[in-house]
């Protein structure tokens, strides 16, 4: 079905099931007529530099593109499925320009200042401005967590970007939780 809006933003996720770190949401609104075959879902592009290159793509031909994130603090405080409505909806307020309506990846959304929307179940694989939403939240989220493993060499979130490896599982039982980790998500392992 054509919508019939001209600032349609599609929103997408990363970091939901890592132990540290925000979980990201980024807003993206492309033009209508606009079609890229390098922009997918963030899943199949294996390579970081790839990302990073269809990343740049989506900045320079987006109308507008937003990040929003919630901390591992408010993941603790309000649980991961109301942490992710938060940055979505704070990645949807940053954008340049209002979204007339709203493209979500998942099932689930309580809805944002009226604007009209969809859950599109595996939208990250079928809307194009879903999926590239998903590669700046994906892009976003690792150089953040690159950006902070030095601080926390131990964990090594350089390379696992603050999943459940089992290295990084093991340095938590050995070193216990920094203040990025998300507390109920690690209470099994301390």
């Amino acid at each position: 079905m054509e919508l019939n809006y001209q600032l349609i933003a599609g929103v997408d996720e990363v970091g939901r099931g890592t132990l540290s770190g925000p979980v990201v949401a980024a807003a993206v609104i492309l033009p209508k007529d606009f079609h890229d075959a390098r922009i997918k879902d963030s899943k199949t592009i294996k390579s970081q530099k790839k990302r990073e290159e269809v990343e740049k793509i989506i900045k320079e031909n987006a109308i507008a593109w937003a990040v929003g994130e919630s901390s591992p603090q408010e993941i603790d405080q309000i649980n991961i499925l109301q942490a992710t409505f938060l940055a979505m909806k704070r990645a949807i307020d940053t954008l340049s320009q209002t979204p007339e309506y709203l493209y979500i990846d998942g099932d689930k959304f309580p809805g944002h200042k009226g604007i009209p929307y969809e859950c599109v179940i595996k939208g990250d694989s079928k809307i194009l401005c879903i999926s590239a939403a998903s590669i700046l939240a994906k892009v976003h989220r690792d150089k953040l967590m690159q950006s902070l493993a030095p601080e926390f060499p131990i964990y090594l979130w350089e390379k696992n970007m603050g999943y459940g490896t089992p290295e990084h599982i093991e340095a938590i039982r050995d070193g216990g939780l920094s203040k990025y980790h998300r507390k109920t998500f690690c209470t099994n392992f301390i």
